[in-house]
């Protein structure tokens, strides 16, 4: 097997996502720019996954509201010397090929294709900019080569009910592709496993001669000129596809969250507040990389009587003041100050939220530098922050970024 695969790699990170589902945390910032467990952004994570796995030709391809994104590239992530052949772009659409803007994934990639030609890879490694997990890319490119396969796609096994929500890929004993269906209605299940299906997890592997061929025909193709809804199906029963099943290789550290919708970005910081939870950001063998601003540590105030700062089962950013609050489940980002006799509830407050005394809030999300007056109710009384916010079916409350009240 070639020993050198990671070197003629070239990695494309899809970050132009408007995020219409997850507004208004994306009014001012693209989906990969929204922050994320306190001190992170989402992008991080699969930049991370690309620094932890030794790949470091990276285009990250942008498009809407992309100045938050590009800043925080900047700050966090200007770490190769372009002289050894390593770097991070960032590229926003140039129409070089016609005078629209990207048209869907595929598309974002072939307005690119003079990247490859410069670069002259020998694989194509395509992302998303906007899924939280860990992966060792490594073992994905070392399956693809061993399968001499056209395409690999990483697969997440997946709950039948849950899997009509994401692209599904039918295999054999071999895990060769033989059908797909984008979101289908009665998703067909892996062999062996009644209960699952695969789904797709927008992560793919291409040969760069096939990869080129596939975006040449499809740009002369009516369609949405995307992977999952074009070129997928188009090229599966004719090509060697195969499906790479990331929690078998990954074990205990497979974790994997599409942040699409509040719910989706809701629960997945959550998630990092459980007792034991599956994503493990103190991971030291696979750290996750962010911009870390000069803040002071975190500061609990504790007084005699009840004005009693804690916090039960959070992450606490560095920054943060709790003077005499009590917090529950909750993520606390960097500069945050939550003032006396106020109770938090499995909220997620951003960076430079100040919260008032006698404050009662749950099930919220308050998005950057938010002033929250003293003794006001968020989350208790749904009708009334329908009035004034965005509420989710599921009952999450957003407070927009620098909200007045």
């Amino acid at each position: 097997m070639d020993v050198d695969f990671l070197k003629k790699t070239l990695v494309f990170l899809l970050s132009g996502g408007q995020g219409e589902r997850l507004y208004p945390l994306t009014k001012d910032r693209s989906k990969p720019a929204v922050p994320f467990g306190g001190i992170y952004r989402i992008i991080d994570f699969s930049l991370s996954n690309c620094l932890n796995s030794d790949l470091k030709k990276i285009i990250v391809l942008t498009q809407y509201k992309s100045l938050s994104l590009d800043r925080h590239i900047k700050n966090a992530w200007n770490l190769f010397v372009r002289d050894m052949g390593y770097y991070i772009d960032v590229v926003p659409p140039q129409q070089r090929i016609d005078n629209n803007w990207y048209r869907g994934t595929a598309d974002a990639i072939f307005q690119n294709i003079y990247v490859i030609e410069q670069e002259k890879p020998e694989y194509v490694l395509i992302l998303s900019g906007d899924h939280v997990y860990k992966m060792d890319y490594r073992k994905m490119m070392t399956n693809h080569i061993e399968n001499n396969a056209d395409m690999t796609i990483a697969a997440i096994e997946t709950p039948l009910e849950e899997a009509t929500r994401f692209g599904v890929l039918e295999v054999d004993g071999t895990n060769r592709l033989t059908g797909f269906a984008e979101k289908p209605d009665r998703p067909k299940s892996i062999p062996g496993k009644d209960g699952s299906a695969f789904v797709s997890m927008g992560v793919y592997v291409f040969k760069t001669e096939r990869l080129v061929r596939y975006l040449s025909e499809d740009h002369k193709l009516e369609g949405d000129n995307d992977f999952g809804k074009d070129i997928i199906p188009r090229i599966y029963s004719s090509e060697r596809v195969f499906a790479y099943d990331y929690v078998k290789h990954e074990g205990d550290r497979a974790y994997w969250r599409d942040i699409g919708t509040v719910k989706s970005f809701f629960e997945a910081n959550t998630d990092l507040v459980s007792v034991s939870p599956q994503l493990n950001l103190y991971d030291q063998t696979w750290p996750i990389r962010t911009y870390m601003e000069q803040s002071p540590p975190a500061k609990m105030v504790l007084e005699e009587g009840e004005r009693t700062g804690l916090a039960i089962n959070s992450i606490i950013s560095n920054g943060a003041i709790l003077s005499g609050a009590r917090v529950y489940r909750s993520v606390v980002s960097p500069g945050v100050k939550v003032n006396s006799f106020t109770e938090i509830h499995d909220c997620i407050l951003m960076h430079g939220v100040n919260i008032g005394r006698r404050c009662r809030i749950r099930n919220a999300i308050i998005d950057k530098y938010v002033q929250v007056p003293e003794g006001e109710a968020i989350g208790h009384d749904l009708e009334k922050d329908r009035m004034r916010f965005t509420v989710t079916p599921e009952g999450i409350v957003v407070v927009p970024k620098r909200y007045v009240f």
